[in-house]
């Protein structure tokens, strides 16, 4: 029997969402992404959901290894913690859900980009568009659109 992960990620969210002491979404746009990289971006989304929690966390769990500190609360970063600990394979099933409903909200805006289907990887048929069409308001220029030698991007935390 085949099982639709994303039907299960949605059920897991009702739940998550209804029975967690407190939860919050970080977004971040692709203009902030293509400013300071989409390392950079992914801890600044981390940080914008911990400052919309209702509860203030007395420590956080990050699943991978780079983070930066969150003023005034420790943190440890786990690869893979996502199998490890409830609280980050939460986080994961609302990050991906939120970013679901992002790429179908923006597929039904340019329809072109097929972006329900691809969920922001780009795909033949994806980069074919943005040869036609040139690119959106959502597309991340940083990245590598069109499947050309790739930039190298900095991550410094500094």
């Amino acid at each position: 029997m085949e099982v639709n992960c994303e039907s299960v990620r949605c059920d897991l969210r009702e739940v998550i969402e209804k029975e967690a002491i407190a939860w919050a979404v970080g977004i971040v746009t692709a203009e902030e992404i293509d400013k300071i990289n989409i390392l950079r971006a992914s801890i600044l989304a981390m940080h914008r959901a911990v400052d919309g929690l209702k509860v203030r966390p007395q420590h956080l769990l990050i699943d991978g290894n780079k983070f930066s500190p969150y003023p005034g609360i420790p943190h440890n970063t786990v690869i893979k913690g996502d199998a490890t600990y409830m609280s980050i394979a939460a986080a994961s099933i609302l990050a991906k859900t939120y970013r679901d409903d992002y790429m179908q909200a923006i597929a039904r805006e340019y329809p072109m980009y097929d972006w329900q289907s691809n969920k922001g990887y780009p795909t033949a048929k994806h980069r074919a568009a943005i040869r036609e069409h040139g690119v959106s308001p959502h597309h991340r220029l940083s990245f590598n659109l069109l499947g050309e030698k790739p930039k190298q991007l900095e991550l410094n935390f500094g």
